[in-house]
């Protein structure tokens, strides 16, 4: 067989996939620091990440110790059902473990959601500038994507509701918001709550609430036995250090748990991954630790913005977005320092970059970086 014929043949066979899977466009992550070196012949030390929201601080110690530890077991298969980290959470947030499930990163459990509920012929909405995953699973599913215009760059929540119709299965709402970094407040989300038909999940992404001063988080938590269509979502990538070992969670009524896990892959998180979840769990004080340096950070890099005339979007994540003329260029410019930020012209920001704030030495060379590229 020859070489176009093979190709030919593959194009015949990809033709066979349903136009919905087709269509999808990849999410395209952050740049990692690999291959910034090979393309710019750059040393990989001296090139600093802030495109992804990680933990500047690296890995909790209490799950570094556990992730070595599970090591010498990593031949057998993990606990299918996660008990030990289920049952973590469940002491921690006064969840019944039936009202957990895991998943390989939280994207993993939005999935989840997705193909427990949408089908083709119904619809999901989420806001406009809201997380790349909420249109991809629902793509994925074969439904029908409804975008919300945002206003100011945040949900509009009344908007929303009003998008609402008979077909409408899901609503994701992301809190804060990513790429934006936006909040909803707490007496806003649960009048959504009690406003949307009980026919309709809404998934409620909470994958930076840690970052969140205690006066700032909804009870969401408590309000799972109000609304059994509530499904809350967080990981362990961020505030936990995780971000590499995949390792999300939902909080869900416990009929809503068991049609996910229904449709969940066994064994979806691998066993070094539960052992370090399940320990990093407890160690409340590198929590801690991330968030004052992250709201210094914020407040140093906000301040640094304006400094160089930039406006910005308030962000109660671990980023900040901010406007800039030719954020194509200055990306690229940025580049040539050794430092990887992150552009959302895919969200409908072409005008924007986003950082992650990171350690005061990374936030300080990102800034002087920024006055170069954009001077240049």
């Amino acid at each position: 067989m020859s070489a176009i014929t093979a190709i030919k043949r593959a194009q015949d066979i990809c033709d066979l996939a349903p136009g919905y899977i087709r269509a999808i466009a990849p999410y395209e992550p952050g740049k990692p620091i690999a291959e910034l070196a090979r393309e710019l012949g750059l040393d990989p030390n001296s090139i600093i990440k802030l495109a992804s929201n990680e933990n500047p601080l690296g890995v909790s110690p209490l799950a570094m110790q556990a992730m070595q530890q599970a090591l010498a077991d990593i031949a057998r298969y993990p606990d299918g059902n996660g008990f030990e980290l289920k049952h973590a959470l469940s002491r921690r947030y006064a969840v019944d473990a039936s009202q957990i499930v895991l998943g390989n990163g939280s994207n993993d459990v939005l999935e989840l959601a997705a193909r427990a509920f949408l089908t083709p012929g119904v619809e999901a909405i989420y806001s406009q500038h809201a997380f790349a995953v909420y249109p991809l699973v629902t793509q994925a599913a074969g439904a029908a994507g409804i975008e919300v215009p945002a206003r100011d760059f945040a949900h509009d929540l009344e908007a929303m509701l009003q998008a609402i119709t008979l077909r409408t299965r899901l609503a994701f709402l992301a809190n804060p918001n990513n790429p934006t970094g936006t909040l909803m407040r707490s007496a806003d989300l649960l009048a959504f709550l009690l406003a949307v038909p009980p026919s309709v999940v809404v998934v409620l992404d909470e994958a930076y609430n840690e970052y969140l001063p205690d006066d700032l988080k909804a009870d969401s938590i408590g309000w799972l036995t109000e609304f059994p269509n509530l499904i809350i979502t967080r990981t362990f990538s961020k505030a936990y250090g995780l971000a590499g070992l995949r390792v999300g969670y939902a909080f869900a009524h416990a009929g809503v748990a068991d049609l996910m896990n229904r449709v969940r892959q066994p064994f979806n998180v691998n066993s070094v991954s539960l052992a370090a979840a399940t320990a990093g769990l407890d160690d409340r004080e590198f929590v801690r630790r991330g968030f004052e340096l992250n709201q210094s950070g914020m407040r140093r890099i906000t301040q640094g913005l304006a400094q160089l005339g930039l406006t910005y979007i308030p962000s109660f994540g671990n980023f900040v977005s901010f406007k800039v003329m030719d954020a194509a260029g200055v990306f690229q410019r940025l580049l040539k320092h050794g430092v990887i930020v992150r552009p959302i012209a895919s969200y409908g920001m072409p005008d924007y970059l986003r950082v992650s704030i990171g350690l005061e030495s990374e936030n300080e060379r990102f800034l002087e970086a920024l006055r170069q590229s954009l001077f240049a």
